[in-house]
């Protein structure tokens, strides 16, 4: 407790403050941060540090280095392009640099380039003066401004639209100071030249005055200029800046676009609405030299928007109430360490100190609370407290506190303080020295963001999900962190654990220094059966860094042949890939690939293919019948099919329409839509089974399986996805009874666990095949039943499979068991 009370400092009369060093920076830097460009990430992410190109020696390269929030390095590497005006930070925490002809290179979190883009020809020989980075509702934009003093903007880089915005009247040199705003899903850029303030947006420029003194003016002036232009709007608007004001030589706006600041020549710091429209107060500093920096902040308080002004050596905080210069804190910290405080949440910290040196005291403390009917109070106290606190130690020093408090709380409700246990040991993870994340208690449940595929919007939220914290850490390539903070936050595997895997897959294809074979069989024990996690993903990633051969390895544990095909045929692999189609026994799949390669090939090495695999000649002859008869006739005469030529001929003189096959199924259909009501004229077979199925019409389904001789693992496999997705839990049971499923019954375990009902995926599980028992047991979760069925087989293959899945902590039964099991086969 010394230690944390020297922290604190009493400002007369009562005010306190304290300021907390979260990280001693572990950077080397020769000069410090001086003549750089520095551009940090918000809410805790990485910091960019270039050394200014006219800074540097001309026989030097400036060195552009990326560290974590602690200072420790992450990437470094000489720059080696053109003179870079500006840094900043996308959402996804790519960096931009911006340079002095418009070009922006972005680059990832590790340095890595990634593309580029110009912001426009013109400022190849204009150059650029200024540049800033933004967070639109869009998502990340960028504004410049060119040697001939004209704005140009783009609101999204992701879908890069440049919009040159309209001249300011009389502007014969560089603004003092500008900014963006985002209003009403715009972005303007508001301006200050000398005594003029003007708002720029894509159609007009309205000029903004400082007082009604100055209106007439500046309307004299609009009039003057719209005589030649009519870029000018006749709209204006009146600050209420002091009179002492000539000039706005700096201005701030807040994170989230609400509030603006400016700071005049005269040494008047005016706070408003970004809209301009109300004035929050104006303050005056008595420093005429323009501020370094201005940032906006929240007061700990009341919570009033404040401007933080800083100068060389001087630190002013400027709001609309009287508080003094505070490091942010919450009232509960202040009651409870502040000297002499007799709060609830001081007295129970006492007494929990006095219970641990078994004083007497304790009981008195307690007493003094119970007294005052302040239990619970003190209790919420203590647990609100820690939640602000960064130390682990006084985190717990508090905790342990208001777990002693609520034991004597009959009534008290647990969640409040079993969630800001498992809150805080996600963050102390997250802001530890080597991580560098140091996210605070305010900001972990109010950042995320959404992008909406249909608007390419992206939108921020007063939340943040563990997903997106989760994306922090994969995109840092901190994989075991974000792997135990799923497993200790008990996100859905398809939300956490199966997303860090398929990024580490990802990131593991990448690793050119390793063997094909070593990186896929590392691939398959680390992922195993998953749910939600598709290997034709990671084999495109493979094969998106030039690696066919592992993209191909990894194709073989993907058990669905619709996601191997594609990219097979996308890597030039088709006889693998209409091997795969023919195995799946879809015949759309088969006719995707033989369509595939009838574009592909010339026509006698297409025939030649087929010939080698004939159950997908005999679907193309099934296509030809009915869509190429001339076709048929030349496959024919390949052939030398003398008497499958003569058939053709002698059917071609009868057939003049449809076939008697379509004439029946179109028959039934319309039958069916009499009878049912349903529209299932014109489907294909197979759609016009899986529409039955899915309306619960399974005699007519039955019947049409008869008649058209549907081949049974096709029929099986359709009944079974359409009653899953039908959630017909009752009729997918008395299905499976119905008699010996042609296709196993795993199929029935993997489908009710994608439907997320693994208490009918376990109805299945004794009816699968001894080969196929571990990977059901694992599919619903059976740990033992998946440890015992391996051992029966004595399989080490299975047997690792198990050991992966389980937890070395809550799994330790199973693990001894195997490991015997293993040892005991060893000696044999």
């Amino acid at each position: 407790m010394a230690g944390y009370e020297a922290e604190w400092r009493l400002w007369f009369p009562v005010l306190l403050d304290r300021k907390v060093e979260l990280y001693e920076m572990g950077w080397s830097l020769k000069d410090g941060l001086r003549d750089c460009h520095v551009a940090a990430a918000p809410y805790g992410g990485p910091i960019a540090v270039l050394k200014e190109s006219q800074r540097c020696s001309p026989s030097v390269r400036p060195q552009l280095d990326i560290y974590t929030a602690s200072g420790m390095p992450v990437a470094a590497f000489p720059w080696k392009s053109g003179v870079v005006k500006q840094l900043g930070w996308t959402v996804g925490d790519d960096l931009l640099c911006v340079q002095e002809d418009g070009t922006v290179l972005v680059y990832d979190l590790f340095g890595s380039f990634k593309r580029h883009f110009s912001m426009g020809n013109e400022l190849v020989q204009s150059h650029v003066l200024e540049a800033k980075v933004f967070h639109s509702p869009y998502g990340t934009g960028i504004a410049l401004l060119s040697g001939t003093f004209r704005f140009i903007l783009a609101t999204n880089i992701e879908d890069l639209k440049l919009r040159r915005l309209p001249e300011v009247p009389g502007l014969q040199g560089a603004p003092s100071c500008w900014a963006v705003l985002s209003q009403d899903r715009q972005s303007k850029v508001l301006l200050a030249a000398g005594p003029d303030l003007y708002m720029l947006d894509t159609t007009a420029c309205t000029p903004v005055v400082s007082d009604m003194a100055a209106l007439l003016h500046v309307i004299v002036l609009s009039v003057c200029f719209l005589a030649k232009s009519s870029a000018a709007s006749t709209d204006f608007v009146a600050l209420g800046l002091t009179p002492q004001a000539s000039s706005i030589v700096h201005m701030a706006v807040s994170f989230s676009y609400k509030y603006l600041a400016f700071f005049t020549d005269s040494g008047h710091v005016w706070m408003g609405s970004a809209n301009l429209k109300d004035k929050l107060g104006e303050v005056e500093t008595k420093m005429k030299t323009p501020p370094k920096q201005m940032a906006w902040c929240r007061r700990p308080k009341g919570q009033q928007p404040s401007v933080v002004v800083m100068w060389e050596k001087n630190l002013l905080v400027a709001g609309q109430c009287q508080e003094t210069i505070q490091y942010p804190f919450v009232a509960a910290c202040e009651e409870i360490f502040k000297i002499a405080s007799m709060a609830p949440g001081a007295l129970l910290l006492e007494a929990n100190r006095e219970y641990e040196k078994e004083s007497q005291k304790a009981d008195e403390y307690l007493r003094e609370i119970k007294e005052q009917d302040l239990l619970g109070e003190a209790v919420k106290q203590c647990v609100e407290a820690a939640g602000y606190e960064h130390e682990p130690e006084t985190q717990k020093m508090l905790l342990r506190a208001a777990s002693f408090g609520k034991c004597f709380l009959s009534n008290f409700r647990p969640e409040l303080f079993v969630h800001m246990c498992r809150d805080l040991r996600v963050l102390n993870a997250v802001r530890d020295y080597t991580v560098g994340i140091p996210l605070t208690l305010p900001q972990y449940p109010f950042m995320r963001r959404y992008v909406d595929p249909q608007k390419r919007v992206c939108k921020l939220y007063k939340q943040m999900t563990v997903q997106v914290l989760i994306d922090r850490l994969v995109h840092r390539k901190l994989y075991p962190l974000a792997f135990e903070i799923c497993r200790y936050l008990k996100t859905p595997e398809y939300q956490g654990v199966s997303r860090v895997l398929k990024h580490w897959a990802c990131c593991k294809v990448q690793q050119k220094e390793e063997a094909d074979e070593v990186i896929a069989r590392a691939i398959s024990v680390k992922l195993g059966e998953t749910a939600g996690i598709s290997y034709s993903d990671i084999a495109a990633k493979a094969y998106e860094c030039g690696r066919t051969e592992l993209a191909i390895k990894l194709l073989e544990f993907e058990p669905r042949s619709g996601e191997q095909v594609p990219l097979l045929l996308k890597m030039k692999r088709s006889q693998l890939a209409l091997s795969k189609a023919i195995e799946s026994g879809d015949t759309d799949l088969v006719y995707t690939v033989v369509t595939y390669l009838k574009n592909e090939m010339n026509r006698g090495d297409f025939f030649m293919t087929l010939r080698n695999q004939p159950v997908a000649l005999s679907l193309y002859r099934q296509f030809c019948k009915h869509q190429e008869p001339e076709t048929l006739k030349d496959l024919f005469n390949q052939d030398d099919d003398h008497q499958e030529l003569g058939n053709f001929y002698v059917r071609a003189s009868y057939q003049e329409g449809a076939t008697e096959e379509e004439i029946r199924l179109l028959r039934f259909q319309r039958r069916v839509e009499e009878e049912k009501g349903e529209r299932v004229l014109g489907c294909s077979l197979h759609d016009t089974l899986h529409c039955l199925l899915t309306l619960g019409l399974h005699k007519q389904a039955e019947q049409l399986y008869k008649d058209f001789r549907v081949p049974d693992k096709r029929y099986w496999w359709l009944k079974l996805t359409a009653l899953a997705e039908k959630e017909d839990w009752e009729e997918l049971e008395k299905f499976a009874k119905s008699k010996k499923s042609p296709i196993g019954y795993l199929p029935f375990v993997e489908v009710c666990v994608k439907h997320l009902n693994k208490y009918e995926a376990k109805k299945y599980v004794s009816k699968v095949t001894p080969e196929q028992k571990v990977k059901a047991h694992l599919a619903v979760g059976d740990l033992e039943g998946a440890a015992e069925a391996a051992i029966e087989r004595r399989s080490e293959g299975e047997v690792s499979l198990v050991l992966s899945r389980c937890s070395a902590t809550t799994d330790r039964t199973v693990v001894d068991r195997l490991n015997r099991a293993r040892a005991a086969a060893a000696k044999k």
